[in-house]
């Protein structure tokens, strides 16, 4: 595969970051390019939705409500997930003619999870396992949870690491899932999930020589983060259609 650029850039509100990753997929849909790694880590909690769920059947809203907690909705797949303090967020854009297995959706999940397993592994010795379609795990404990978004020629596959997360927050404001991958068998939050004790720098370095992130990126232009915001994010009828 071709170097790819990298970029280290969090925006002040959940909605520029969750439209950062997916203006990224679309510039590199109309305009090419090897692929770019960005790396970002909000300051305030927020929970976001995968593209298919349901706000009453995945959040305590309330809670939300209760703790200013927004909600909002990615363009990617996946479960329902708590952002914030303590999680380091990646998103990956890459072409899908980069390498076969990314040509299916399946396929480029374990392409891409086998790479950071394999790299974060090496890094520091841990016993890192691939679990379910789209975890990486320790010791059965899920650090890392994934989701993807393809287009007809480039592919976003993102997600986040954690770090020193309040996982017990999580119990607060996310129910138990509507989907389960098996090896979770029915735990709550607090059991299932764990933090991998590592740095940030850590995982960076990791991740951006699985690969071969060098050159510094340029961000999406800001019209096109700005339509998307307007459009989407910003948007009751896209955060909590059903």
């Amino acid at each position: 595969m071709h170097p790819i650029s990298c970029l280290n850039l969090t925006f002040s509100t959940p909605e520029e970051n969750l439209a950062c990753d997916e203006a990224l997929l679309d510039e590199a849909e109309a305009h090419g390019g090897p692929g770019v790694l960005r790396f970002w880590e909000s300051d305030r909690h927020f929970v976001v939705l995968g593209y298919a769920n349901r706000a009453g059947e995945e959040v305590d809203l309330e809670a939300c409500r209760t703790l200013g907690v927004p909600v909002l909705r990615r363009c990617s797949g996946g479960g329902t997930v708590l952002l914030g303090p303590g999680c380091l967020n990646y998103a990956l854009v890459l072409p899908v003619d980069a390498a076969p297995p990314l040509s299916v959706i399946s396929g480029a999940n374990r392409f891409i999870l086998e790479r950071h397993r394999d790299s974060i592994g090496a890094a520091t010795g841990l016993p890192i396992l691939l679990e379910g379609d789209t975890d990486l795990a320790l010791e059965g404990r899920k650090f890392s949870g994934n989701a993807q978004r393809r287009k007809r020629t480039h592919l976003l596959f993102h997600g986040g690491f954690l770090l020193d997360f309040d996982l017990h927050l999580l119990t607060r404001l996310l129910r138990m899932p509507s989907r389960q991958p098996r090896y979770r068998r029915g735990r709550v939050h607090v059991d299932f999930l764990t933090r991998i004790e590592v740095t940030r720098d850590l995982i960076h370095s990791a991740l951006c020589n699985a690969w071969n992130a060098t050159a510094p990126a340029a961000p999406p232009p800001a019209n096109a983060m700005a339509r998307l915001i307007s459009e989407k994010y910003s948007r009751t009828e896209w955060n909590f259609r059903s």
